[in-house]
């Protein structure tokens, strides 16, 4: 039991998920209650995990099924920081729709633990638990409002294929454990002789069902889907957390304990971060819902974290956490804009309803404008550097083809993203709306429209942040 003190984060959150639970079921009323507790409980459980194993080297615990580094804790602060601004932000659209009940706050602070789990997995088996334990949260989560078919129907389409894709990723981790004899990673990398060839289909099976998970090209059908017909809330968490925790086991899968077989599972990311890229630019072009822009525009962005993953090299895992990191304040800035077009109750998502945003709202569109222009990749705002970290590994690994794809499809989606703000700057104005927002909301905005802003004034500190990340 050497060294527990480094999993209390996931202790304390744990136990504070079962009181909350207990809380919530003998209190009546007690909504706002555990909300507020909720919040609370994921600050002190991020400051927790900053004091317990920030500076922590590599260390492994409960047989070498968990490992505690840097990449942990960093993606684990991470993680935890969104969801605190998820739920905060998410209050009053809840109450419009009436779903402001406590098993939302309970149930993102399970998914939360789950990414936790995954973030620090060393083992097939650990990893398992915590997608499970994610996605058992999340499946709920889409469905919550009840009242919509919508919402129904895209946890239904959710439930299903993420199902089949948690199947086709336990074949793959049985089929390693069947020719390695193991399930820990550090012990795969040492089983490696004849059977190099068999265990690729291992390593195929547990690609796709994570592929799924992040909704990479093939295996991204669900996502529009789910991300329209879910409430605006779940969407934007949906977005943003899961990906954190998808990509961090994309890291210590690939480069634990198949470093060796690179030259067998480059090729797929190559090819699911190219076709990622290409599809989400071009199928997000006839979109006219902005959840659906959004998840094809989702679809792209991971296209373009995945190619520093195909890297092979610590440079890429860098640049791809650093493109996650900025790409998650992108995503924060423009669900809040989505969360402030409401009039007389009603939550408007249409990108025709943005028409004329610029005169009857001119700092929520010079807002989204900068958050727009970032997402395309235009210099000097944030999004163009999580673009040139992401290019300048690529082209230091000599992988032209994959920098010319990503190039390519930046241009096409910035297309779509000048498209909207044509319509908000010169297309007729409609009815205004209403102007009274939380005041976390506008902070929300307010911060992450800065931070994209002034990025490249000080674009030292988060790369410096990023460069202690080293798994090779």
């Amino acid at each position: 039991m050497n060294n527990i003190e480094l999993v209390f984060p996931e202790i304390f959150l744990a136990l504070s998920i079962m009181f909350l639970l207990i809380l919530g079921v003998f209190k009546k009323e007690s909504s706002k209650i555990i909300q507020n507790a909720s919040l609370l409980v994921l600050l002190i459980t991020a400051v927790i995990t900053f004091n317990e194993t920030i500076s922590v080297d590599q260390t492994v615990i409960f047989n070498s099924s968990i490992i505690i580094d840097y990449l942990s804790s960093f993606m684990k602060i991470i993680t935890l920081l969104a969801a605190f601004i998820v739920l905060i932000i998410s209050s009053n659209y809840l109450r419009t729709f009436k779903i402001f009940k406590i098993e939302y706050p309970i149930l993102i602070l399970s998914s939360v633990l789950g990414m936790m789990i995954m973030i620090s997995s060393n083992d097939l088996i650990v990893f398992y638990m915590g997608l499970e334990l994610q996605s058992l949260a999340l499946y709920v989560l889409a469905t919550f409002n009840r009242d919509q078919i919508k919402s129904s129907e895209a946890g239904l389409k959710y439930f299903v294929l993420s199902a089949l894709s948690s199947g086709l990723l336990l074949y793959g981790c049985s089929l390693i454990y069947g020719f390695t004899g193991t399930t820990n990673f550090n012990l795969i990398a040492g089983q490696f002789d004849n059977s190099d060839y068999a265990l690729t289909f291992g390593i195929v099976f547990v690609l796709v069902g994570l592929a799924f998970k992040i909704s990479a090209v093939p295996f991204h059908m669900w996502a529009p889907d789910v991300y329209e017909g879910s409430p605006t809330s779940v969407t934007l968490f949906f977005t943003m957390v899961p990906k954190i925790a998808a990509l961090t086991v994309f890291i210590r899968f690939l480069y634990v304990p198949f470093l060796e077989l690179i030259d067998q599972w480059q090729l797929i990311l190559v090819f699911i971060s190219i076709a990622s890229m290409l599809f989400g630019a071009i199928a997000a072009i006839g979109q006219k819902n902005l959840k659906r822009l959004i998840a094809y525009s989702s679809i792209s962005h991971i296209g373009y974290a995945l190619a520093g993953l195909a890297t092979g090299s610590n440079d890429g895992i860098q640049s791809s956490v650093l493109y996650i990191t900025i790409y998650i304040v992108m995503n924060l800035g423009f669900f809040s804009c989505l969360l402030m077009m409401k009039r007389n109750n009603v939550y408007y998502e249409k990108i025709d309803d943005l028409s004329g945003l610029s005169k009857n709202h001119p700092l929520l569109s010079l807002s989204l404008l900068i958050i727009l222009f970032s997402l395309a990749g235009i210099p000097p705002l944030a999004g163009f550097f999580a673009k040139f970290y992401i290019f300048k590994s690529v082209i230091e690994q000599s992988m032209y083809f994959l920098a010319i794809v990503g190039l390519l499809s930046t241009v096409v989606a910035a297309f779509y993203y000048l498209r909207i703000i044509k319509i908000m700057y010169f297309d007729e104005e409609k009815e205004s709306y209403d102007k009274d927002h939380s005041l976390w909301l506008k902070f929300s905005l307010a911060v992450s429209t800065l931070i994209i802003l002034i990025y490249f004034i000080f674009p030292s500190q988060l790369v410096d942040a990023v460069s202690k990340i080293n798994i090779i």
